[in-house]
């Protein structure tokens, strides 16, 4: 690990000298990969600086008790030493973190996509709160949200809803919400007040932007234009401007309707026909995926029950890292960090107990 750590801040000076030079500083392309990397290793580089001048602390410590210094100074030693050592294992472990591999897609903004499973217009309800959970934590933390896809219920619900989520880090938040969410509540139309046990699935998927990342033959998919529904007014339903593409090799559909221009719904639409290609192929081709899928914050597939939420109690429970919090009011209006940091925390301690930064 420190080997690696070395040429890491080897690497930064480097940087440092190139970022400084007039004629690296001209060519804006190659200016602002190069600050890009210097802004991630910087983090790095401090705490490993931290963790030497510690280091030396140590054992600066360690010569005055072994030294012939009087008994009242070796007692305050001793005590600035135990302080020394937490901060020492505190800053190595800081280090193991940052060293773990990342994820690519950590910094993509995301597709996510709620529909409503057993419980019926119940579950359809739920998906709707679920869906303004999601919007209201994207808005706190600055991110734009917008709906690309939905088939509405007349009280308020969606049976689906496809929405993405613009924003540095959005798939690294929410990538872990993909399963099956339980609802347990009381419906308003339940006159006897007996408890209704609902579900929903969430599918979350990393949007991808570069068309040369993921090839689509033209051949290989089929395109409908239909009239839109929903939100939109009068004049969006008059136009044939929703559009709906099938991809003939794998059978994937995707629609998007939220735009009043049939060109912005077609880009979108191919955008998240490339977005499920991609993932497709991540599922098929890389072992590592796989293995990550069957971490202890789960699999990330629909098919898994994921998380509770229990109304009449006013918990949330995710089962997979058995974290339950009794915020159920503030967690539907978004504050959704306390979970959220809880699954990274989780899968993170998986990865530094696979292994995972060994070769760091």
């Amino acid at each position: 690990m420190f080997d690696a750590l070395i040429d890491v801040e080897h690497r930064y000076e480097e940087l440092n000298m190139r970022i400084s030079d007039p004629q690296i500083m001209s060519n804006q392309d190659e200016y602002r990969k190069l600050l890009k990397e210097h802004a991630s290793l910087e983090v790095v580089v401090n705490e490993f600086r931290k963790y030497k001048k510690i280091k030396e602390d140590v054992q600066d410590m360690k010569d005055i008790l072994n030294s012939g210094a009087d008994k009242d100074f070796k007692e305050l030693a001793e005590l600035e030493m135990d302080g020394l050592q937490k901060a020492l294992a505190d800053s190595e472990e800081a280090i193991k973190v940052m060293l773990l591999p990342k994820d690519p897609k950590d910094e993509f903004n995301v597709i996510i996509e709620i529909r409503a499973g057993a419980g019926g217009e119940e579950a359809a309800l739920f998906a709707a709160s679920l869906f303004r959970a999601y919007s209201m934590y994207s808005d706190k933390r600055g991110w734009k949200t917008g709906i690309m896809d939905s088939n509405p219920t007349e009280i308020g619900g969606f049976k689906e809803v496809v929405f993405n989520i613009e924003g540095q880090g959005a798939y690294s938040r929410f990538k872990f919400e993909s399963g099956v969410h339980r609802v347990q509540r009381v419906p308003d139309t339940e006159s006897s007040g007996r408890i209704h046990t609902s579900t929903i699935t969430v599918a979350v998927l990393p949007e991808v932007e570069d068309v040369g990342e993921i090839e689509i033959n033209p051949g290989d998919i089929e395109i409908d234009t239909y009239r839109a529904s929903g939100a939109g007014g009068q004049h969006i339903n008059k136009t044939e401007s929703a559009i709906r593409i099938t991809h003939k090799l794998t059978g994937i559909v995707v629609t998007c309707q939220d735009q009043r221009s049939q060109h912005k719904n077609k880009d979108k639409a191919m955008n998240t026909l490339r977005s499920k290609l991609y993932e497709k192929a991540l599922n098929e081709s890389t072992s590592e995926y796989s293995e990550n899928r069957r971490s202890q914050v789960g699999t990330g597939d629909r098919s898994e029950r994921i998380r509770t939420y229990n109304f009449p109690q006013g918990r949330v429970t995710d089962h997979r890292i058995g974290l339950t919090l009794y915020k159920i009011d503030a967690i539907m209006d978004g504050d959704l960090d306390d979970i959220i940091d809880a699954l990274i925390t989780s899968h993170r301690a998986g990865m530094l107990g696979s292994g995972a930064g060994d070769e760091e």
